[in-house]
């Protein structure tokens, strides 16, 4: 449920263990993460051991988590003003994870985010408006959680914390300020956290800027593509296989762009991130 300076804190369904890792788990370089599925020997007082962690179904860096069932990623068209290219790249590693996305617009009560609403329901992702102020679209949001593990992420400030005290007030998590001047929020959550919630569980994690993602993984160009389900229509009518829907003659992603098929945002995100893998030599990204 939570990693914390090499303690695990493990749920077995009738109470919390708090854990350090075997000497082989702290040896790998692999280690547990938020969201794994785990084995542990109980060692008396709420103490245990960390013997195994079983295999994942995806895990991210960025989040730190594992195991997850959708990525809730909250955004907003108030302050701060969630820039289009980090949603788009955060979907796109999701979806190289084979992990679907909801996208999540807060603070509808001081702009009802219509633009970013069009841009991603055109694109096929779900999109649910919400406001942790006014309460607005909650039930909505609660009904999507049930009974999968989420994992809230998004730019700082959007306020992921306050969603999650609305939805459920008991997990009574901190929560910030967003600077006017600056336009985004301070990192008011340190680790990535799970809690149950509507039968499920969801995961608040820290915020992320666009410096932090431009540190963050690269997916590879060739495979950059299939992270972009509104392009999947259009991707095999291309006139050469190896097309990579930038700025090829013939390319039908691209006529979908000028028909107003394929967002002009989405797809400017795509080249940015194609530019981005083709510039990582494949020994470098490894």
């Amino acid at each position: 449920m939570k990693a914390l300076s090499g303690f695990y804190y493990v749920d077995d369904g009738a109470s919390l263990t708090t854990c350090r890792g075997r000497g082989k788990l702290r040896r790998e370089k692999n280690p547990p993460l938020v969201g794994d599925r785990v084995r542990f020997t109980p060692l008396g007082d709420g103490q245990g051991a960390l013997e195994e962690v079983f295999p994942r179904k995806n895990q991210f860096t960025r989040p730190a988590v594992a195991n997850v069932d959708q990525l809730v990623l909250v955004v907003s068209q108030a302050i701060p003003v969630t820039e289009p290219f980090l949603i788009d790249r955060v979907a796109a590693i999701a979806a190289s994870r084979g992990c679907p996305s909801l996208v999540c617009i807060n603070k509808c009560d001081l702009d009802p985010g219509e633009e970013l609403k069009r841009i991603y329901r055109t694109a096929g992702f779900p999109v649910v408006r919400v406001s942790a102020v006014t309460g607005q679209g909650l039930e909505e949001l609660r009904a999507l959680l049930a009974g999968k593990i989420s994992a809230f992420t998004g730019n700082s400030g959007v306020g992921k914390s306050s969603l999650l005290n609305a939805l459920e007030p008991r997990m009574a998590l901190a929560t910030g300020e967003v600077s006017r001047k600056l336009g985004r929020g301070r990192h008011t959550t340190r680790h990535v956290e799970l809690f149950h919630l509507a039968g499920g569980l969801a995961a608040d994690t820290p915020g992320f800027s666009s410096f932090d993602l431009e540190r963050s993984e690269v997916l590879r160009k060739e495979a950059l593509a299939a992270c972009f389900p509104d392009f999947a229509p259009y991707v095999d009518a291309c006139r050469f296989l190896d097309c990579a829907h930038v700025k090829e003659a013939g390319c039908a992603v691209l006529e979908a762009v000028r028909q107003g098929k394929v967002q002009p945002t989405r797809h400017q995100s795509y080249v940015r991130l194609y530019e981005q893998a083709k510039s990582i030599p494949d020994w470098e990204r490894t």
